[in-house]
């Protein structure tokens, strides 16, 4: 599987599986969503600022949650994902919420094939890279996608966290920090509800953070900062501990859980 496409299209009809769970999940929590709750969280909103009247491009948005709430908070957006159901659910909450939002259906390395135009910032977060077997064209749609001047920012979960097995409850170091080869898990229910009979069946491949970082100043942007953290805003590891900011911590904090990038395009 050379192109990847067979891995592509079995992680696209888990992610469809996935939008019905997840849109009912308390984890998502639409009602309070809908109601105008932002599904974003500190780590972004302290990044961005101030979004009003800015185009932004969301890749791998799921059914849209985040892009709505950057579309709330006045910026003109565009979100893209793999899964035509999460597009679907997406479009629907956008024509419910009377918002204005655009949504496209594309796996994201094929995102500057399906649209024209630039954006003043490119945005992604929380389980993202680890979809992609190489971050060279993912870097390169990010510099193709952005205006000059314009601002690429990701929240994502740390390398170290992908090292781990977590399947048995108890996390047991199982992959490479650089693992080239592709990683196949299959296991039932899904990190927004774990009690949920689906049978999640996914490929995923890891990247140390030199391979981010390099992916995106090969292509032409400039890092003005990479933060590492060790709260993560979701409960979706064993054993996590919250704190009394909200977030979460593994007991020891030995590692870090969450890694942020802003860059500029020269």
């Amino acid at each position: 599987m050379n192109n990847n496409s067979e891995y592509f299209s079995a992680n696209k009809a888990t992610w469809n599986d996935k939008v019905k769970v997840h849109s009912e999940s308390d984890m998502y929590a639409m009602d309070a969503f809908k109601k105008g709750k932002t599904s974003l969280m500190q780590y972004e909103l302290d990044a961005l600022g101030d979004v009003n009247g800015k185009s932004l491009l969301h890749l791998q948005c799921h059914f849209g949650q985040d892009t709505l709430s950057w579309t709330r908070l006045g910026a003109k957006c565009t979100g893209v994902d793999l899964s035509d159901a999460g597009i679907k659910l997406a479009q629907q909450l956008n024509e419910e919420l009377e918002l204005d939002a655009k949504f496209i259906c594309c796996n994201v390395l094929d995102t500057a094939k399906h649209f024209k135009g630039s954006f003043d910032i490119v945005f992604t977060s929380y389980g993202v890279i680890g979809w992609l077997p190489d971050l060279k064209p993912w870097g390169k749609m990010i510099a193709e996608k952005l205006k000059k001047g314009g601002v690429f920012y990701m929240a994502e979960f740390h390398p170290i966290v992908w090292m781990f097995d977590y399947l048995d409850g108890k996390p047991i170091m199982k992959y490479g920090y650089m693992q080239d080869e592709v990683i196949y898990e299959e296991y039932e229910g899904t990190y927004a509800n774990q009690e949920s009979k689906m049978i999640t069946k996914e490929y995923g491949w890891n990247h140390g953070l030199s391979e981010v970082i390099n992916a995106l100043t090969e292509a032409g942007l400039q890092i003005e900062y990479l933060n590492e953290y060790n709260e993560s805003p979701y409960n979706v590891l064993p054993e996590l501990v919250e704190t009394k900011s909200g977030n979460y911590v593994t007991k020891d904090k030995l590692y870090p859980l969450i890694f942020e990038i802003k860059a500029t395009k020269l």
